[in-house]
């Protein structure tokens, strides 16, 4: 059993609650210790974000972790807008040291043309492998993966995981990344992606699959409110 699995998660100031109730549904369903470290842009010295597109702080940061951690060891990467309904070390033993990564290859067309705060959400080739990544981060083909390589590389190459043969990249099960209001309503998945929007905005705050987040955002509350009485 691993000592300890480290767990990235995307940091933006602007919805700094979903990461928080990201984690907190990460740590209360969790049967293993969990490093957890927020990829917020003001604490990546080493890197300069020279992209000038991207929907959030995180966007090229994700592909820096295999550096983070040294290019040794498996870690996982999920956007801050998200809630984990089981215990993450089920995708643990999920980990295949063949694959330079493993995630979820989503093969579908947005039924929405736009997302929080009014953002254009297009379709693209790969659109949203990205936002779930089992790193291995020993493997020979990401150590690649230096700021200034990932500074300079457009974002298209990048979350097209263009620098690996399609063989390099393991599948995951669709119930790892499902995203809410793109899919089709389930209690039974793993990672509840809200991909168009946390329901910590008010217009997707009664959205498919919210009451998810709507518990987790509860339970981080609930030791403070105990607190107050």
């Amino acid at each position: 059993m691993t000592k300890c699995l480290n767990i990235f998660v995307g940091f933006d100031q602007k919805e700094a609650i979903a990461y928080h109730a990201f984690s907190q549904s990460l740590i209360q369903n969790s049967s293993i210790p969990l490093s957890i470290t927020p990829l917020a842009e003001n604490t990546l010295n080493m890197y300069n974000e020279n992209h000038l597109d991207g929907t959030n702080k995180f966007t090229y940061s994700r592909f820096l972790i295999p550096y983070l951690m040294n290019f040794k060891g498996f870690a996982v990467f999920a956007d801050g807008d998200m809630t984990c309904l089981t215990d993450i070390r089920e995708l643990y033993e999920l980990f295949d040291e063949q694959f330079a990564i493993q995630v979820v290859k989503h093969d579908y067309k947005t039924k929405f043309k736009k997302k929080y705060f009014g953002q254009k959400n297009e379709d693209y080739p790969r659109k949203n492998w990205s936002s779930v990544i089992v790193w291995n981060c020993s493997h020979p083909k990401n150590k690649v993966l230096t700021p200034d390589f990932i500074s300079n590389k457009e974002g298209s190459f990048l979350h097209r995981f263009s620098w690996l043969a399609d063989n390099d990249i393991g599948e995951l099960d669709k119930s790892w990344n499902w995203l809410a209001m793109e899919y089709p309503e389930r209690n039974d998945v793993k990672i509840i992606h809200y991909t168009l929007g946390t329901p910590c905005f008010k217009e997707y705050e009664k959205t498919s699959l919210s009451k998810f987040w709507h518990d987790s955002f509860s339970e981080l509350l609930e030791g403070y409110y105990k607190k107050l009485k």
